[in-house]
């Protein structure tokens, strides 16, 4: 049996890599770090502290690197000239977060995924095959809800974290991550207005 099980993993590497092999442990990639995170915080003062830190920042990351490489795709995918330009905007700004997040990880010895979470993952799924007007649509619908989520997320942050250096970032990204919910929504907006009109038009009078 011990045989059988090592070929099988041996198979599973070949074929998947080792993140698919993972996937059958039910954790992903945040869950990894986060339990990385624990281990090296369990039995000290701070591992409380430690613990809040690292589910932030965590989530933090996945959720940015989601926002690049949705931003990419909306550059290339995208049909309405608004949503490529919201999609560069999601490129240059979580970039920037991102590599803040970074450093800020390493100052505090958090140990942040180096891919993404499987529910960030599978919005990258849904969204990669789309094209034109339906990615517009789904991409902007997408938009509104995670920047609703986010805004959410580092809002608590900003006032729950006991870290001065955490809290000061969450403050400073949940400024931008309005900014973003509010330009996501006027986006929203132009393209389901750009799909109503071509739907009247195709209707017969």
């Amino acid at each position: 049996m011990k045989k059988i099980a090592s070929t099988g993993l041996l198979a599973c590497v070949f074929l998947f890599g080792v993140s698919a092999c993972n996937q059958e442990k039910k954790e992903d990639s945040v869950e990894q770090a986060q339990t990385t995170n624990e281990e090296m915080a369990e039995g000290t003062e701070m591992e409380e502290t430690k613990d809040e830190q690292s589910d932030f920042m965590t989530m933090a990351a996945s959720g940015g690197m989601m926002e690049v490489e949705l931003g990419k795709l909306a550059k290339q995918n995208a049909a309405n000239q608004k949503v490529k330009d919201f999609g560069a905007m999601m490129v240059n700004d979580h970039t920037k977060a991102n590599d803040e997040l970074k450093a800020l990880a390493t100052k505090k010895n958090i140990t942040l995924p180096d891919s993404m979470s499987e529910k960030h993952m599978g919005h990258i799924t849904e969204l990669r095959d789309k094209k034109g007007a339906d990615f517009d649509k789904a991409y902007m619908d997408l938009m509104v809800e995670d920047h609703e989520e986010d805004v959410e997320m580092f809002d608590k942050a900003a006032k729950d974290q006991e870290d001065p250096d955490v809290k000061a970032f969450a403050a400073k990204t949940v400024t931008t991550l309005r900014k973003h919910l509010d330009e996501a929504k006027k986006t929203k907006d132009v393209v389901d207005k750009a799909a109503g009109s071509k739907t009247n038009a195709a209707t017969p009078k």
